[in-house]
C-alpha cells in the first residue's frame, strides 16, 4: 500500500509505526455552523481510509475532533445570545443527526477542545519550560517560532513567507509578527477557564496537539485535514508538539482536496455554501458520494449544476441491472440449476476479480475514482451475460453482483436495495424511463447483436406496447417517449 505524504511530496509504502497498529487522527469540524458539503467530503474520506485499512488488516484507531471553542463561535454566541457552550453543543447535535443522515461512522474516539483543557494547559506549561513559548503581561501565551528551526517544512515555506501567507495579529507584546497564540486572555463576557496566566482560552492550533498526546501519545501513524489546513494549522501542530517532544510528530500527512461551485471556491461571503442536510433533501447519500467519489480525494471537487443528477441516473442504471439479477434469480429459486465445475470456477475468479481490482486501485493512495471507474466495465459484462441466458452465465452475473455489493459497500454505495433505490428514483425524476422498460430495450440490442432479427422485433412491439419508440444507431440505441 502506498500513501501520498504531503511533508515529502511523494507517495510512500506504508509501514505503521508500530507492527499492524495504526494511530489516524483528522482535524474535523469547527462548530459555528451548520455542516456543509466540505465537511461531509472530509468526514466521508477518512471513514473510507479508516475502513480500506482495517480491510486491508490493519489494527486502527481512528480519532476526529470538534473544536467548540475558538473566536467564530464566540462571535455566534454575541450574535444569537446563546452561551457559547450551549451554542457548541447544539451544533455537534445538529451536525452528528445530519452526518448519520449521510452515513458516514463516528470515529473510535471523539475528541473536543472543551473536555481537554487541563491537557492543553499542561502541553503549554511544558513548551515555556523548555523556552519554546512565552506568557505576556496581558495574559496571553505565544509559541516562539524562533525557536524551531524546522518551521516550514511541511509548507514549504519560511518565516519570512509566514508573514504572506496568513493575517497577523500583531500584539505589541510578541517578540514576532509570526508568533502564534497557545492561550488567549479572556476578554469581557467570553467563555474561559483558570490558567496559570490568568482567565483564558486555548489558541485553535494547541488543541490538536494536545488531544493528540493525550489519545496516543508522542507519535501517531496518519494525520489528515482538509488541504487549506496545511498551513497554518498543521505546520504549527507540528512546531509545537515536536519543539515539545523532540521527536517526528506525524509519519504521514494526508490532505483532502477543497469543494468549488461552478469554478467559484466554496464560501460563505461568496453565497454559495452547499448545506449538507439541504443536500440530502435532494439527492441520496449514495448518489453525494459517488459524485465526490469519482475525484481523486488529493485533488479539488468542482461541483456542477449536473454532477448530483449524474450521479443519481449512473446509479439507477446500475440498480436497474441489479434488479434484473435479483428477478432472475427469484424465478430460479426452487428449480433445479445446473452448474459445471467450469461455471462454478467462473463465478468465483469473477467475485476475486471485483474485489482483487479494487483493493489494487485503494492501495494506490486510495483511489476511489478508479474504484468507480471499473464499474462500468463490471455492468456491462453483467449485461452480456443476463442477456446470454445459459445458467453459467447467470450464476456469473449473480457473482459479480454479489461482490460489487459486498466490496463497494466500504464506500458507502450500492447498500439499499435495487427495488427501492429505483421506485425513488422514478418517483422523483417523472421523465426516467422506466426499468421494466429499459429491460426490454437491453434486451432487444442484445437480439440485435446476436442478429436474432425476428426477437428483436418482437421486443420492439413490445417496448410500442409500452408507449415507446426505439432509434438504433452503431453505437447503441435510443428510448423515445411515443
Amino acid at each position: 500500500m502506498k500513501i501520498y505524504n504531503s511533508l515529502t511530496k511523494r507517495k510512500e509504502d506504508f509501514i505503521p509505526l508500530e507492527g499492524n497498529k495504526v494511530k489516524m487522527y483528522a482535524c474535523g469540524i469547527t462548530v459555528s455552523g451548520e455542516a456543509h458539503i466540505g465537511h461531509g467530503y472530509q468526514a466521508l474520506i477518512y471513514d473510507i481510509m479508516r475502513k480500506y485499512l482495517k480491510k486491508a488488516g490493519y489494527e486502527v484507531t481512528y480519532a476526529r475532533n470538534y473544536t467548540d471553542v475558538d473566536d467564530k463561535i464566540i462571535a455566534k454566541s454575541h450574535e444569537t445570545g446563546i452561551p457559547a457552550d450551549e451554542y457548541a453543543k447544539k451544533m455537534i447535535e445538529n451536525i452528528n443527526t445530519v452526518m448519520k443522515r449521510f452515513r458516514v461512522d463516528d470515529p473510535d474516539l471523539w475528541l473536543k477542545a472543551t473536555e481537554n483543557i487541563q491537557n492543553i494547559i499542561q502541553f503549554i506549561s511544558t513548551l515555556i519550560e523548555k523556552g519554546h513559548a512565552y506568557p505576556t503581561q496581558n495574559g496571553d501565551v505565544y509559541f516562539d517560532v524562533a525557536t524551531f528551526p524546522g518551521y516550514g517544512k511541511l509548507s514549504n515555506r519560511n518565516v519570512e513567507d509566514a508573514l504572506d501567507g496568513v493575517r497577523v495579529d500583531n500584539d505589541d507584546e510578541k517578540k514576532n509578527a509570526y508568533d502564534f497564540a497557545l492561550w488567549k486572555s479572556a476578554k469581557a463576557g467570553e467563555i474561559c477557564w483558570d490558567s496559570p496566566w490568568g482567565k483564558g482560552r486555548p489558541g485553535w492550533h494547541i488543541e490538536c496537539s494536545a488531544m493528540n498526546r493525550e489519545a496516543f501519545g508522542e507519535q501517531i501513524d496518519i494525520h489528515g485535514g482538509g488541504r487549506d489546513l496545511i498551513f497554518p494549522h498543521h505546520e504549527n501542530e507540528i512546531a509545537q508538539t515536536e519543539a515539545l517532544t523532540g521527536k517526528q510528530f506525524v509519519k504521514y500527512w494526508t490532505h483532502n482536496g477543497l469543494i468549488k461551485v461552478n469554478g467559484q471556491k466554496m464560501s460563505k461571503s461568496l453565497g454559495n455554501s452547499l448545506l449538507l442536510a439541504e443536500l440530502l433533501e435532494n439527492y441520496s447519500d449514495e448518489a453525494i458520494k459517488f459524485a465526490l467519489l469519482q475525484t481523486n480525494y488529493r485533488n479539488d471537487i468542482n461541483i456542477t449544476n449536473d454532477l448530483f443528477p449524474d450521479s443519481e441516473k449512473h446509479l439507477y442504471e446500475f440498480y436497474s441491472t441489479l434488479s434484473i439479477v435479483d428477478k432472475v434469480m427469484d424465478k430460479l429459486r426452487g428449480t433445479e440449476l445446473t452448474l459445471s465445475n467450469e461455471d462454478a470456477i467462473r463465478a468465483a475468479e469473477i467475485a476475486e476479480k471485483v474485489d482483487k481490482e479494487f483493493n489494487a486501485c485503494m492501495d494506490d493512495d486510495f483511489n476511489t475514482a478508479l474504484a468507480l471507474s471499473n464499474l462500468f466495465g463490471y455492468f456491462k459484462e453483467m449485461k452480456k451475460l443476463l442477456s446470454a441466458g445459459k445458467s453459467g452465465d447467470l450464476f456469473s452475473a449473480l457473482s459479480y453482483a454479489v461482490q460489487i455489493r459486498k466490496t463497494y459497500s466500504l464506500l458507502g454505495i450500492f447498500e439499499k436495495s435495487a427495488k427501492e433505490y429505483i421506485a425513488w428514483y422514478e418517483e422523483k425524476n417523472l421523465s426516467a424511463i422506466p426499468q421494466e422498460v429499459q429491460a426490454v430495450a437491453e434486451e432487444r440490442w442484445q437480439a440485435r447483436l446476436a442478429r436474432d432479427w425476428a426477437k428483436s422485433d418482437e421486443l420492439r412491439e413490445k417496448l410500442a406496447q409500452l408507449g415507446y419508440l426505439v432509434k438504433d444507431s452503431k453505437t447503441g440505441y435510443e428510448l423515445i417517449k411515443n
